[in-house]
């Protein structure tokens, strides 16, 4: 019983052990199968140059026009959004115009609120449990003189001693206003790289007297250059002072100011917006039933706006690219038509010695998709060559995605399938006697 039981055993790993060499072997013939279809397809392409650079221009242009649209449009978005979050996101912008994007804006409703105060700022901070710094601001165009040189229209920012706290500068050399500067509203400025470059040359500008409003100011401190944002602006271009020197000399009653406030650590904004409202409300004395006389702004609501407008754009894109991919879909279909007619006595003498009809089905399949991914790497190719010059012209980093990479060479690779599918169908249907007789 042990004997018999050791021999079936042993029969078992035997039969296991030739069944696995069967399945090594009808892998092998796949691979063979598919390595020599691949080679067929190749060699038929290299042979038909003209043809296969027409079938390549169709899915070249497709590919290029869907991937460049794809690119520009992530570049655009991944700038702005960077920008926006650059603004941080723990702060909110107490304004009398709300934020809106897109849809009609109702003006009406809002052009007799009252601008924010410096004094609501220090209500702000003695009242709030929720905000940790909070700065007011105003901004108004000036001419900036220094000796014989001078920069016409330059944005003067008044600002509150805490405005470094909410919103960084990066200075480049100098320094930002002491506290006891900044409440006394000594006549001292911190200027853009832009300002410094056009005033003062290649001369240290830190000590240097500079004239706006008619009075002198001291530059104690340059701004790194960051260049333009997405929105125009940079503060390269800034004349920055405290806030107490700016209300001297300008009405900030009569210009757009904003208050900005940052949230203590693990405070969240949507807290703070609440606690803000209550103090703003209690600040203006609003009765109850009264509507906001203010706007609480966050970058929240950039960001949603911009979500849908990326969103349309982005439909408009894989309309546009579909009807290109279409185009080029019907010329690599038909260009596989006319190859399986020419080589109609091939197929039929390849099928007389013995080649499947999956060999044939293969050997045409992989010359559609071959040619598609092809064509769709040449467009990425443009694609990629133009993000350099792009670049420099728009003023942002434009740059080909490895996703958007992938998109082009699946989106190609499946025009390829479906292009030449019912080709390569009708290929490896064929008699081949009557396959054979159309040679003569």
């Amino acid at each position: 019983m042990i004997k018999f039981s050791l021999n079936f055993e042993k029969y078992i790993s035997q039969a296991q052990q030739r069944r696995g060499f069967c399945l090594n072997i009808d892998s092998m013939k796949v691979i063979k199968l598919i390595y020599e279809s691949l080679v067929f397809s190749v060699n038929s392409l290299k042979i038909n140059k003209i043809r296969t650079i027409l079938s390549l221009l169709g899915i070249t242009i497709g590919i290029f026009s869907i991937i460049s649209i794809f690119t520009i449009f992530d570049s655009l978005e991944s700038n702005i959004k960077s920008e926006i979050n650059s603004l941080g996101s723990n702060v909110l912008f107490i304004q009398k115009w709300p934020w809106a994007m897109g849809g009609d804006y109702p003006w009406w409703k809002y052009y007799q609120r009252p601008e924010p105060t410096a004094e609501e700022v220090n209500e702000i901070l003695k009242r709030s449990n929720t905000v940790e710094h909070a700065a007011f601001m105003f901004s108004v165009t000036r001419n900036v003189y220094y000796k014989d040189n001078n920069v016409e229209d330059a944005p003067i920012i008044g600002v509150s001693h805490q405005y470094n706290e909410v919103m960084t500068l990066n200075l480049q050399e100098g320094r930002y206003f002491t506290q006891t500067e900044s409440f006394s509203g000594r006549n001292m400025a911190i200027i853009g790289a832009d300002i410094a470059k056009n005033l003062f040359g290649n001369q240290d500008p830190i000590g240097k007297r500079i004239k706006v409003f008619g009075r002198r100011l001291y530059v104690i401190g340059v701004i790194k250059k960051e260049g333009s944002n997405i929105f125009g602006g940079s503060p390269d271009t800034w004349v920055v002072v405290p806030v107490n020197f700016a209300r001297q000399v300008v009405n900030s009653r009569n210009i757009n100011t904003s208050i900005v406030v940052k949230s203590k650590p693990y405070i969240s904004v949507a807290d703070m917006k609440q606690e803000l409202t209550g103090i703003m409300r209690s600040i203006r004395k609003l009765k109850p039933t009264a509507d906001d006389n203010f706007a609480i702004n966050q970058t929240d609501i950039i960001n949603k706006g911009f979500d849908q407008l990326f969103h349309v754009i982005g439909l408009v894109s894989i309309i546009i690219g579909a009807f290109s991919l279409l185009v080029g879909g019907f010329g690599v279909a038909n260009i596989m038509f006319i190859s399986v007619k020419e080589r109609t006595s091939q197929i039929g003498i390849q099928k007389s010695l013995g080649a499947k009809n999956f060999f044939i089905l293969l050997q045409f399949l992989f010359e559609a998709i071959f040619l598609a991914l092809m064509g769709g790497v040449v467009g990425l190719l443009i694609v990629f060559i133009l993000t350099f010059v792009g670049s420099h012209l728009v003023g942002f980093a434009i740059t080909l995605s490895l996703k958007n990479i992938m998109i082009g060479i699946i989106v190609s690779g499946s025009i390829g399938l479906i292009a030449g599918f019912i080709p390569a169908w009708s290929a490896s249907r064929l008699d081949p006697v009557e396959a054979m007789r159309s040679s003569f």
